[in-house]
């Protein structure tokens, strides 16, 4: 290595000199009250060593016409990215001397040394430069006795402390500009793949992610989960039990509150014979409109409930019947039927009124009208059980 010429380089080389001269050294000997004191110094030299590296990266950013930040990460095996945040901290230092002197004193870490800088140039232009250095040298005594964690809660609150008048419109001027922001970034990307699933993934805003969370949250409680899986020892959502909870909402959605595409609302429909409708046939394959198919017992359990149109065909093809969403029962009719029933009709269920649907109990695709003489209540499970298994005996079974 050539002889240093800058006294920077050779204070380096010194460094260098002596932490290669205790790189071997065994520290068994150290008391506990030693090492402790022994740790904080090496963090505040390594605080010291941080800020000189900060200042030299800056300088060589400016004077270095061959990218030298990308010469520094290939050399030191740095990614790019961090190399470049890295440089681009140091910049930042020099419009922030108070906070650049403090971590050359070793006063503060890195970590907090970028939450003091963020902080302070994130408060509004109508901040004049007088409460702006108030507000740097705030933080920094803060620093003292919070982490870089706590110290960037504080920093969100500076106004509070500097200039408490300007708070309200800086707050919704920065809840506005997330807001613009989150909506910009929404995004939802969702393919089929080859094994009977919709994968993909999503970017909400806070508001609609909480809605989200909020619906699917109600679906995939204990108790609701207990009603339709049945009953077993309360357990806390999980992402398999959120992923059922998701498809459930997504089926009571009701179709008629959708936006209309192609002149009808947006509702599956589903092509089926109308033995394997009725149950006296299961085929391979029940077709979707998009062109995927699913099981004949998961058809008819959503005919029977959810906002779907069966296009059900006879021997040659032809369309039978090309149901429509009359065939659930209405608002109102669910009030009778939960006033009547009470709850779940199935024997020995206890299910409340609020967690039922509504069934038919002669079929609705094998003639049976939408009336409260044909229908009953039936918890989720055992609606569910009914339409995938052998069909329970028609007839209203009331609650005693």
């Amino acid at each position: 290595m050539a002889t240093p010429r800058h006294r920077v380089t050779a204070a380096t080389a010194q460094m260098r000199s002596v932490a290669d001269s205790v790189a071997d050294a065994s520290v068994w000997s150290l008391d506990a009250d030693e090492a402790g004191r022994t740790l904080v110094e090496l963090t505040r030299l390594e605080a010291q060593v941080a800020a000189l590296k900060l200042r030299v990266a800056a300088h060589a950013e400016s004077v270095d016409t061959r990218d030298a930040t990308a010469v520094w990460a290939h050399a030191t095996r740095q990614t790019p990215r961090t190399a470049k945040e890295l440089v681009n901290l140091a910049q930042a230092l020099e419009a922030h001397p108070h906070t650049a002197d403090a971590l050359a004193a070793g006063h503060l870490n890195l970590e907090q040394a970028r939450v003091v800088v963020h902080a302070v140039d994130q408060l509004p232009d109508t901040v004049g430069p007088e409460l702006t250095a108030q507000a740097e040298e705030h933080l920094l005594g803060l620093a003292a006795d919070h982490h870089a964690g706590a110290l960037r809660i504080l920093g969100r609150r500076l106004l509070e402390v500097i200039a408490p008048d300007l708070v309200d419109a800086h707050e919704a001027a920065l809840l506005e500009r997330e807001e613009a922001d989150a909506l910009a970034a929404c995004r939802l990307k969702a393919r089929f793949d080859d094994h009977g699933r919709l994968v993909g993934s999503f970017v909400l805003p806070h508001l609609h992610g909480a809605m989200f969370l909020k619906a699917v949250t109600a679906f995939a409680a204990p108790n609701h989960r207990a009603a339709t899986e049945g009953a077993g020892p309360p357990q806390r959502p999980t992402p398999e039990r959120l992923g059922r909870a998701f498809c459930e909402l997504l089926e009571r959605l009701p179709a008629t509150s959708l936006p209309k595409t192609g002149g009808t609302n947006a509702t599956v429909v589903v092509t089926l014979s109308y033995e394997t409708l009725v149950g006296q046939l299961d085929q391979a394959g029940v077709i979707l409109d998009t062109g995927h198919r699913i099981s004949a017992g998961e058809a008819r359990r959503l005919a029977c409930q959810a906002a779907i149109i069966p296009a059900v065909l006879g021997t040659r093809s032809e369309v039978l019947d090309l149901g429509h969403q009359t065939r659930l029962f209405t608002a109102a009719q669910h009030l009778a039927l939960a006033l009547r029933d009470k709850g779940c009709t199935h024997p020995g269920c206890d299910a409340p009124p609020w967690r039922c649907h509504a069934h038919h109990d002669l079929e609705w695709s094998n003639g049976g009208p939408t009336d409260l003489a044909n229908g009953r209540l039936l918890c989720p499970r055992h609606h569910h059980l009914h339409h995938r298994h052998q069909p329970t005996k028609p007839g209203y079974h009331p609650r005693t």
